[in-house]
């Protein structure tokens, strides 16, 4: 099979919706490009001495909504489209939650866990050397993703405000709490989509509570999934996975015990009381959810078919492949799409960025508040428009999206 394009993927999405909005041929390709893209080399002393070149970009899709905002991944496999997909992703679901800002993504080629601490650090500085001229609190605004998390952050953070001479909190989202960071931020991609669940069950007649629940994916955002789906909603969750395989029990894991396994182990695998499965054998278990949780692409044209949730939700970036999505929605299987049921991480970047404006601090009950109310919000507007127009989810969510960064690039001129 070939190896799918999450960038040609999402310009797919972005075309079934030009004709609803009229847009012309010329804009239409103007807006399957980023606006600016940055590719660096960062050298890193290792740890045995050695000098050795990373590769890493940061891409700024569009900012006609405002500064940019996306996340920094470390991952062995990137690549300048993925990156470019991702932060085309993130224009649009800034523009979905309306909120002020466009949409970038940075990465860098390297595999963390290979690597020391101390390594990491070098690398996460280095890697704000090399853009810091590229970002800004009121330019471009980076936060934690796929293997970097609020240490990372924080190195970022000092970096930049090392450079610069006065700190900046404003600079990076997803930080630790004492360095101007936000209450709910670690959890929020996954309260989000919790939220977008637990609206659109009641539109398509299924009980949330004792629902069967498959979480595809126990990093962060998988594993905060499943542990709120168990403790807050009464799900069952029976099964999860991550990169090394899964594990499944039909009468439900027990998650807290199944984090303290995966924190002494290094993994979910051979959990007491559970059966090992594959990350093939999850996509295919017959439940009422699916969550994929992890990277994109995960369900395929090749294993569409086997699919037998009678609802998707994706927790992750691009998870099913645009030849995914539409035998699915053949076979009646709604899906909640990605710029609609993970906009929770963004959003609570956001209200990090409006505490560190104001110098404020908000509990986390007002944060949340805050968050639920622009799910639920954006949940009802693209749920309208789909029934409305008998089109699936994801292209009413595209089609008010796309609509609102045409618009705000109409007022300015640009077009």
């Amino acid at each position: 099979m070939a190896e799918q394009n999450l960038f040609e993927e999402v310009k797919r999405h972005l075309c079934s919706c030009s004709a609803d909005l009229q847009i012309t041929p010329n804009l239409e390709a103007v807006m399957k490009l980023p606006m600016r893209e940055l590719h660096v080399s960062i050298p890193v002393r290792m740890d045995d001495g050695s000098l050795r070149a990373f590769s890493g970009f940061r891409v700024q899709y569009n900012d006609a909504l405002g500064p940019t905002k996306g996340g920094i991944r470390f991952h062995p496999d990137e690549t300048i489209d993925t990156i470019r997909g991702l932060a085309a992703i993130m224009t649009w679901k800034c523009a979905l939650h309306n909120l002020p800002l466009g949409g970038a993504k940075g990465g860098v080629i390297c595999n963390p866990k290979k690597m020391s601490q101390g390594e990491i650090e070098r690398l996460s500085r280095a890697y704000i050397q090399a853009i810091s001229h590229f970002i800004g609190p009121d330019r471009d605004i980076p936060a934690p993703d796929v293997y970097t998390d609020s240490s990372v952050m924080a190195w970022m953070m000092d970096e930049y405000s090392r450079i610069f001479r006065k700190t900046t909190f404003g600079v990076i989202t997803g930080k630790p709490l004492s360095l101007g960071g936000s209450e709910g931020r670690e959890d929020a991609t996954a309260r989000g989509g919790w939220f977008i669940v637990r609206e659109a069950v009641k539109d398509l007649g299924i009980i949330l509570e004792g629902a069967r629940v498959a979480v595809q994916g126990f990093g962060n955002v998988g594993s905060h999934a499943a542990r709120i789906g168990q403790g807050e909603y009464s799900v069952q969750v029976v099964a999860v996975s991550d990169s090394s395989g899964g594990v499944y029990a039909k009468d439900g894991l027990d998650i807290r015990a199944l984090l303290d396994h995966k924190e002494k182990t290094g993994s979910v695998r051979d959990f007491s009381g559970a059966r090992n499965i594959t990350n093939e054998e999850l996509i295919g278990l017959d439940v009422d959810i699916l969550i994929p949780a992890a990277l994109e692409n995960v369900i395929t044209l090749d294993n569409a078919s086997q699919v037998r949730a009678r609802l998707i939700a994706e927790f992750a970036n691009g998870p099913v492949s645009g030849d995914a999505d539409a035998l699915l929605h053949a076979r009646g299987i709604p899906i909640l799409p990605d710029i609609l049921c993970n906009g929770g991480g963004v959003i609570v970047s956001y209200l990090e960025m409006v505490q560190n404006f104001n110098l404020d601090h908000w509990e986390g009950e007002e944060v949340n508040r805050r968050l639920e109310k622009k799910m639920v919000d954006a949940y009802k507007v693209v749920h309208d428009l789909a029934s409305r127009n008998h089109v699936p989810m994801r292209q009413a969510a595209y089609t008010i999206a796309v609509g609102r960064v045409v618009k705000a690039m109409k007022y300015r001129g640009w077009v």
